[in-house]
C-alpha cells in the first residue's frame, strides 16, 4: 500500500506531506543550515516517491544523517562537549532507528520507511530549534566557526566539561 500524500489527498497526515524548509527551522549558523535544509530536502524526497522506490534514496538520506551527526559531534566536541554528552545520544538513537528500518523493509515492511519519514518530520523541527539551535548559539559565544571548524580563542572552552543537550543552560 503506497501512503505518500499527494495534492488531492485531503487526508493525508501533515507528516505525509512532509516538511517546508522554513525560517523557523534555521539555528543560526550557516553550515548547519545548509545541512539541514539538505536533510529535510532529502526526507521531503523520500516521502514523494512510491514505496517501491524508496530504498535506494533511504539508504543515501541515512548515508547524508550519519555526516551530518558527525559533523555536529565534531563540533559539539571542539567547543568543549564530551563526547557521551546527551545530543550526541540522541543522534546514536535516531540512526539506530534508522538502520533497523533497513532490515524491517528488507523483510517485506515496505510501509517502514513512510512511517519513519513521517517519525522524523514531527522529531526534526523540535531537534533544531532545540539541541541543534542550542549548540549553533554556544559555537558562536564561544567563537567556532562550522565553516573552517576552528576557534578563534582556543582558551575560550574548557575541553570535555560539557554533557548536556547542546545548549549551556541545559548542560
Amino acid at each position: 500500500m503506497n501512503t505518500t500524500a499527494t495534492a488531492a489527498d485531503t487526508t493525508a497526515t501533515p507528516a505525509a506531506q512532509g516538511l517546508a524548509w522554513s525560517e523557523h527551522l534555521r539555528t543560526g549558523d550557516g553550515r548547519m543550515d545548509d545541512t539541514h535544509e539538505e536533510f529535510v530536502q532529502m526526507l521531503n524526497e523520500l516521502l514523494a516517491l512510491p514505496e517501491s522506490e524508496q530504498l535506494p534514496l533511504y539508504l543515501k538520506f541515512i548515508d547524508h544523517t550519519v555526516e551530518h551527526f558527525a559533523q555536529e559531534e565534531r563540533w559539539m566536541v571542539a567547543v568543549g562537549f564530551a563526547p557521551d554528552n546527551c545530543h550526541a545520544s540522541h543522534h546514536a538513537t535516531i540512526l539506530e532507528t534508522m538502520r533497523a528500518v533497513v532490515e524491517h523493509h528488507e523483510k517485506g515492511d515496505t510501509d517502514i520507511i513512510n512511517r519513519l519519514a513521517e517519525a522524523l518530520v514531527e522529531w526534526f523541527p523540535q531537534h533544531a530549534a532545540s539541541m541543534d539551535a542550542g549548540l549553533a548559539l554556544h559555537m558562536k559565544e564561544v567563537g567556532f566557526d562550522s565553516r573552517t571548524e576552528t576557534l578563534a580563542d582556543p582558551s575560550r572552552v574548557r575541553p570535555a566539561t560539557m554533557t548536556g543537550c547542546g545548549s549551556v543552560t541545559c548542560s
